[in-house]
């Protein structure tokens, strides 16, 4: 049966939702299962980009294209890397505590949003590679959305700007994740580069923003977490390969 990506994004999206409220309302058993899902998810990511992304990307590349590939995989990289540390100074994946700037608030949320709208490219384009590593796509965005909307919310709220406005980011990070996976079905080049672009984004979410976090918790909770959404993508792609 083919499936679809749309249904998946909104899914995916309604996880920043959901991290928002738990910040909202100081669910602070809430907040501590996500900081473990979050060493999950960051084996997972780290997992599927390594052993199942970026083999797609060069297998997808026509003969002689796999140096623009590489070269749309750094882009990605880069982009991330770039929008961070000049639009979110102040970002980190998990709560912010600290009080902030007001424009931090407003900041988080540009950059966050970059990074949500190729959330959805990259559930989007898994998909036009092959339902199942769509799938992998969807699962390895989802578990990072919760702990992204746990921080968009807490840079809000950090940066005094209140309750409904950090619900109000969580949903702002979700419907971009929607759009995201439209143009991709909508934009011709954003269908042929996505999964390479997606890619680099995922790598920088993953090796540069969650396995810092990661190794700043310390703990065999925490590692096993970690090693565990690693190999929850192994089993997963033994179960039903990413080129299937």
């Amino acid at each position: 049966m083919d499936l679809t990506p749309l249904p998946f994004a909104i899914a995916a999206a309604a996880g920043n939702v959901l991290g928002a409220a738990a910040v909202v309302r100081g669910a602070r058993r809430g907040l501590a299962a996500i900081q473990v899902l979050l060493a999950f998810g960051a084996g997972f990511m780290l997992a599927l980009v390594l052993t199942g992304v970026l083999p797609a990307v060069f297998r997808e590349a026509p003969p002689g294209g796999e140096g623009p590939a590489g070269l749309l995989v750094l882009s990605g990289y880069l982009l991330v890397h770039v929008t961070q540390h000049t639009l979110t100074p102040h970002f980190h994946f998990g709560e912010e505590t600290h009080e902030v700037p007001r424009s931090a608030g407003y900041g988080a949320l540009a950059g966050l949003g970059l990074h949500a709208f190729f959330d959805g490219v990259a559930v989007a384009s898994g998909f036009l590679v092959s339902s199942s590593l769509g799938v992998l796509f969807f699962l390895a965005i989802l578990v990072h959305k919760l702990p992204e909307g746990v921080s968009v919310a807490s840079v809000v709220l950090a940066s005094g700007l209140g309750r409904t406005r950090a619900i109000q980011a969580g949903v702002v990070l979700g419907v971009t994740t929607i759009v995201g996976a439209l143009f991709t079905g909508a934009i011709a080049a954003l269908a042929r580069h996505g999964l390479a672009l997606a890619a680099g984004v995922t790598l920088y979410v993953a090796a540069s923003n969650l396995v810092p976090e990661v190794q700043a918790r310390r703990g065999a909770r925490v590692t096993a977490a970690f090693l565990g959404g690693a190999l929850a993508f192994l089993l997963l792609r033994i179960a039903g390969p990413a080129a299937g």
